[in-house]
């Protein structure tokens, strides 16, 4: 692989990460239309760990008010919003943490087809459509309770089939409870936290065991690049949604599954 490819794939990863549009998608039909080679497990972990810091930069205030009112709600038995959104992290990630560990092996093999992922593309970016125009949420995140979490998390573990999006899945679990769309999308973006760190951490011990030679340059370009796209994004998509909603991303999507069954189709 070389720097340009890199850097254009980073790129694409941190862009698309965080945004309702399937990353999965786009980084299958890019060295797919270019005619690059696999980039290798060595700089999928890269731009995980890149994806993680923005994600972890943008809400660290965030971050550092819930951590800390989880922890108490562990040795003092303090309940507040922020301990109890801390909660709902953890319990909307247990379901695609179990359907990961149940049904990884089995939806690598299957379901990585580009007309599985433009099927999903489409049929979840017109579901993301439909959550977004007809539910007109107002509840704010601090209503968040245990059930809402659970729900979500159950909607995040379909995300493991390609093409579907993590972020467009779970913010239209959150539309679908009644949220609004920057509390339904901020949830989405710290239930990212915890998924990205299992798929990470999971990429990182197969490249242990595969035993990859690792080009150290690619990978801090992959890291760089991914990091400061997805952070940038994630700023720009929590402005758009309270202008534009999301139209744009269902129209884009709509597109994108359709180019994709015409390229992909026998």
């Amino acid at each position: 692989m070389t720097c340009e490819h890199a850097f254009w794939l980073a790129l694409l990863q941190g862009l698309t990460e965080f945004l309702p549009i399937s990353s999965s998608a786009h980084l299958i039909l890019m060295p797919r239309m270019l005619g690059w080679a696999d980039q290798g497990l060595a700089f999928d972990v890269a731009v995980h760990v890149g994806t993680l810091t923005a994600v972890v930069l943008y809400f660290r205030d965030d971050l550092t008010v819930i951590v800390r009112a989880w922890l108490r709600s562990l040795y003092r038995r303090e309940m507040n919003d922020h301990a109890i959104l801390g909660w709902g992290v953890v319990i909307g990630t247990i379901p695609v943490g179990l359907a990961g560990l149940l049904a990884k092996d089995w939806i690598e093999s299957t379901l990585r087809s580009p007309l599985v992922i433009a099927s999903t593309t489409i049929v979840f970016g017109l579901l993301l459509g439909i959550a977004d125009r007809w539910t007109r949420g107002s509840r704010p995140l601090r209503r968040l309770s245990w059930w809402d979490a659970l729900i979500i998390g159950m909607f995040q573990a379909v995300a493991l089939i390609p093409g579907t999006s993590r972020s467009g899945i779970t913010i239209t679990g959150g539309l679908m409870l009644g949220f609004d769309r920057v509390s339904a999308a901020r949830f989405s973006f710290l239930l990212s936290i915890p998924v990205i760190v299992l798929a990470g951490g999971l990429k990182s011990l197969d490249l242990i065991r595969a035993k990859v030679p690792v080009d150290w340059y690619l990978l801090s370009l992959g890291v760089a690049v991914s990091a400061l796209a997805a952070y940038g994004c994630i700023g720009w998509f929590m402005r758009l949604l309270e202008k534009t909603g999301m139209l744009p991303f269902v129209i884009y999507r709509l597109v994108l599954g359709g180019v994709l069954f015409y390229l992909f189709w026998p």
